[in-house]
């Protein structure tokens, strides 16, 4: 059960958290490994657009809130989500902004015609 009022040094964690979330392009990285389980830098590189140097600082940020995990395998460092309730976390969210930009985006093009 979740102790309510939240304790200060949990509620510093959380806002770390979101802190992380809180970046277009972290968002692009959690949305791809989520559809991919897991990937390397250089696939996700390319789904994102972006520099390898780039996308590995991202992930640092994501790792260092323990949205992310890293590991090891040959030359090759795969990420994964740590904890499936980030990737519903973002499902709902996400999910919930996608319906209003379809909404906005329709009602828009409908001024337009």
């Amino acid at each position: 059960m979740i102790e309510h009022p939240f304790p200060d040094d949990l509620v510093e964690l959380i806002a770390h958290r979101f802190q992380a979330l809180a970046d277009p392009t972290r968002i692009k990285l959690l949305d791809a490994i989520c559809l991919r389980g897991e990937a390397t830098v250089q696939e996700l590189t390319e789904v994102v657009g972006s520099t390898q140097q780039n996308v590995s600082k991202h992930l640092g940020v994501l790792r260092d809130a323990g949205i992310v995990r890293r590991q090891k395998s040959g030359n090759y460092a795969y990420y994964s989500i740590v904890d499936e309730r980030v990737s519903s976390l973002c499902d709902d969210v996400c999910g919930s902004l996608e319906e209003l930009y379809r909404s906005l985006h329709g009602a828009v093009a409908g001024t337009r015609r």
